[in-house]
C-alpha cells in the first residue's frame, strides 16, 4: 500500500515540479525584461514565452545589449527546463500515467481492507479462468500480475482488484494482504516461479491454502515439498478428460454439469461438521435422517485423517472432525445444514 501511495504521490510531485518550473522560468524572464528593457507586464510575458519556446517571433522592441545578454541567458537555462516540462506533461496526459496511478491508489485502498480473500498469481489462461470461477462463487479475489500489457487488460474491468509486481516478492504479497487471505492460487507458466511463490507464501502464512499449477511431470512433488496444499497439472487433466470423454462421455458430462454449471439447480457442497449440534454427536447417518429431513444426498465423507468414504453406509457415525459432501438444490442444502447443526432435541 505504501508503494502505491508513493507512486501516486510521485506522479503528482512530477506534475507539481513541472508546473512550478514553468512558472519560475516565466517569472524570471518577465521580471528581467521589465527591469532591463522597461517592458510593460504583457510585453514582458510575451517576450519570455517566445524566447523559452524558441518559436522565432520578432522582439516586441529592439533589445539593448543588456537585453540581448539576458535573452541568451534565458534561452540557455530554459532549454532543459522547457524540454523536461513538455515531456512530463505530455507523458501524464497522453500515456494516462496520472489517471492510472490514481486508479491504482484507489484499488489498493480497497485491497488493504480485504479479509478471507483469494490471491491469484498470474492472469494468463488458467489464472483468468480461476478468477472467473471464484467471482461466480462470490469469493473476493486479488490478482497479482507483473506484466504491463496484462495489467492494462485487468484495468479494463473496474471490478477487478490487483497488485502489480512479482508474486514471489514478500513486499508484493504483503500488499495483497496475504496474512489475511484464506487461499492462494499460483498459475504462473513457469514451474520454478510457482515454487518460489509457494515457498514465500507458505513462510508468510503457514495456515494458508495454496493451490499451484504445474506444467512438467515431477514438478508436482517439488511443489508439495515447497508447501503447496494441492497441485494441478492442466495437461494431465486435459488428457484424462479427453480419454474419459471417449470411454465414459455421459459420466464426464454429468459430473461437469454439477461442478461447472452456472445455474443453481443443483450443487455439490462441502459441509463442515465442526458446528454439528451436541444432540447429533455419535449418531449414525441412519439415525440423523439427513436424507429424509432435507432431501439432499450425502455422497461422501472426508475423515480427520484425510481418508475419503464414498457412498457412506447408514451405519457410519459422523463426528465434528468430518467434512461431508452433499448433493442437492440450494434449499435442500440449507435444510441439511439446519438438521445437522441445530439442537432440535
Amino acid at each position: 500500500m505504501d508503494n502505491v501511495r508513493s507512486l501516486y504521490h510521485n506522479t503528482l510531485k512530477t506534475l507539481y515540479i513541472s508546473v512550478g518550473l514553468m512558472v519560475f522560468i516565466i517569472s524570471i524572464g518577465t521580471i528581467g525584461y521589465i527591469v532591463i528593457e522597461d517592458y510593460n507586464f504583457i510585453d514582458a510575458v510575451y517576450m519570455t514565452v517566445i524566447t523559452i519556446a524558441t518559436v522565432g517571433f520578432r522582439e516586441v522592441m529592439p533589445l539593448s545589449d543588456g537585453g540581448k545578454i539576458f535573452t541568451v541567458f534565458l534561452i540557455i537555462i530554459s532549454l532543459g527546463i522547457f524540454g523536461y516540462v513538455v515531456t512530463s506533461i505530455t507523458r501524464l496526459i497522453f500515456e494516462g500515467v496520472l489517471h492510472q496511478s490514481y486508479k491504482e491508489y484507489q484499488v489498493r485502498k480497497k485491497v488493504v481492507k480485504l479479509k478471507d480473500h483469494v490471491i491469484v498469481c498470474g492472469y494468463g489462461r488458467n489464472g483468468y479462468q480461476a478468477v472467473v470461477e471464484l467471482i461466480s462463487h462470490g469469493e473476493k479475489v486479488v490478482i497479482v500480475e507483473k506484466r504491463d500489457h496484462v495489467v492494462s487488460r485487468i484495468l479494463e474491468d473496474p471490478g477487478l482488484l490487483y497488485v502489480q509486481g512479482d508474486a514471489a516478492s514478500e513486499e508484493v504479497l504483503e500488499v495483497a494482504q496475504i496474512r489475511k487471505a484464506k487461499a492462494l492460487i499460483t498459475a504462473l507458466p513457469n514451474d520454478a516461479d510457482n515454487i518460489f511463490v509457494v515457498l514465500t507464501a507458505r513462510e508468510m502464512n503457514p495456515g494458508l491454502k495454496i493451490i499451484s499449477r504445474a506444467s512438467n511431470f515431477g514438478s508436482d512433488v517439488k511443489l508439495r515439498r515447497a508447501g503447496a496444499t494441492n497441485v494441478i497439472m492442466p495437461d494431465r487433466i486435459g488428457g484424462q478428460r479427453m480419454a474419459k470423454l471417449v470411454a465414459q462421455p455421459d459420466v464426464v458430462e454429468f459430473v461437469e454439469y454439477i461442478l461447472l454449471q452456472k445455474s443453481n439447480d443443483v450443487q455439490l457442497l462441502e459441509i463442515s461438521c465442526s458446528n454439528m449440534a451436541t444432540c447429533n454427536i455419535q449418531k449414525t447417518v441412519r439415525e440423523l435422517k439427513l436424507r429424509e429431513l432435507s432431501g439432499a444426498n450425502l455422497i461422501g465423507i472426508k475423515t480427520i485423517d484425510g481418508n475419503y468414504i464414498f457412498n457412506p453406509s447408514p451405519d457410519i457415525e459422523i463426528s465434528r472432525k468430518d467434512k461431508l459432501f452433499v448433493l442437492g438444490t440450494p434449499g435442500q442444502l440449507k435444510k441439511f445444514e439446519k438438521v445437522l447443526n441445530d439442537d432440535i432435541n
